[in-house]
């Protein structure tokens, strides 16, 4: 997703977040190193708990399909870090940083092959459009936020 800011740059970013059970398990640090040592650069960050209305709008487009209720029970069990995070191909280059959804399928190196315990609790979510990501960001953070507007 391209956004302008206040000052007219141009920046390419992408929507992530650390989930309940990598908060639990006690890896923000290291997952947030790894992003950092891919070339990421993070533009907001903040720890919150999504609360049961809020999730269910957020993973709306899954309302139909059968794991959307413990796809909610999970989000809501404990705090998550929800991240903005720019880069020249921000999307892309974060959907290849954290792997396949199946931590069993996901390429060597990769968040979920390190972190994540099942496809059920994968530890992270990263965009996986430029435009899901503008929806993704503008979600979780307001214009004060991502603007540094007062």
């Amino acid at each position: 997703m391209f956004i302008f800011t206040k000052k007219n740059m141009l920046k390419n970013i992408t929507f992530s977040m650390i989930k309940p059970d990598g908060v639990e398990n006690g890896q923000i640090g290291s997952i947030i190193s790894k992003i950092d040592s891919a070339g990421f650069n993070i533009i907001a960050l903040k720890m919150t708990q999504l609360s049961r209305k809020r999730a269910e709008s957020f993973y709306s487009i899954h309302r139909q399909r059968p794991f959307f209720q413990d796809l909610i029970n999970f989000i809501t069990r404990g705090p998550i870090v929800a991240m903005v995070l720019e880069k020249v191909d921000a999307v892309n280059d974060f959907r290849t940083l954290i792997g396949s959804t199946d931590p069993n399928e996901a390429a060597d190196g990769t968040i979920r092959k390190l972190y994540a315990t099942s496809k059920g609790e994968n530890v992270i979510h990263g965009s996986d459009s430029d435009e899901n990501a503008q929806i993704e960001c503008f979600f979780h953070f307001s214009n004060c936020e991502l603007f540094n507007e007062k």
